[in-house]
């Protein structure tokens, strides 16, 4: 396998649960070149990023809680007339990921069980997919290999950022604001990540919802 030369950060937020076979809301990735990851200190992000990041109707309600952490809701996506997750987003995402050195790793916290796995459903709904050889990395898995000195991180990403910087994250709960804390705190450890790191191909990824209708 080739050394990655561009990390693509990727955060969705949804409807709702796993359980309530979620659809996406809004979705941010950002593109950000290996030599960034190294050449930036800790607590400041990288000069270079690429960003593409879109709200979407989902065509379905979201549940309260949902509503409440992102600030998204069905009426405010309708009042602002976004399309659902339709071919044209594929293909701004194909368009975005075109545009960046290969080979890509795709890297999300807790990706493998939820941000790749809803990504997958809702793409496969459409008939099509991106290139089996994307690679994905689930930052959740790697936190917890690293023997890192700092007590306590815990799992979820705002207390991994907490953790690093005393603070919690920005903007979180948004897609965009995620994907910047999840930037953050990578930069932090890139170089042992990178030792670590267990990368799976986009063919690998088990959609979300296989069972059920999605609606």
């Amino acid at each position: 396998m080739n050394a990655v030369r561009t990390f693509v950060f990727l955060d969705l937020e949804a409807t709702g649960l796993p359980m309530d076979a979620p659809k996406i809301t809004e979705i941010c990735l950002i593109a950000v070149h290996v030599s960034s990851l190294y050449e930036t200190g800790k607590g400041q992000l990288p000069r270079i990023m690429d960003k593409l990041c879109l709200c979407v109707d989902p065509e379905k309600p979201l549940t309260e809680k949902a509503s409440n952490m992102t600030g998204l809701s069905n009426e405010n996506l309708t009042n602002n007339e976004k399309q659902e997750f339709n071919a044209n987003l594929i293909q701004a995402i194909g368009g975005f990921l075109k545009r960046q050195a290969k080979p890509i790793c795709l890297v999300a916290h807790n990706g493998f069980s939820y941000h790749f796995a809803l990504l997958k459903t809702e793409i496969y709904q459409l008939n099509v997919d991106f290139p089996d050889e994307t690679l994905c990395l689930d930052s959740l898995h790697t936190f917890r290999k690293l023997d890192t000195s700092t007590p306590k991180l815990g799992s979820a990403l705002t207390e991994i950022y907490k953790g690093y910087f005393g603070k919690e994250p920005p903007n979180s709960h948004t897609a965009e604001g995620d994907a910047l804390a999840l930037i953050s705190v990578f930069i932090c450890e890139a170089r042992r990540i990178l030792e670590v790191a267990k990368y799976k191909t986009w063919e690998e990824i088990r959609p979300m919802n296989t069972k059920r209708d999605i609606y």
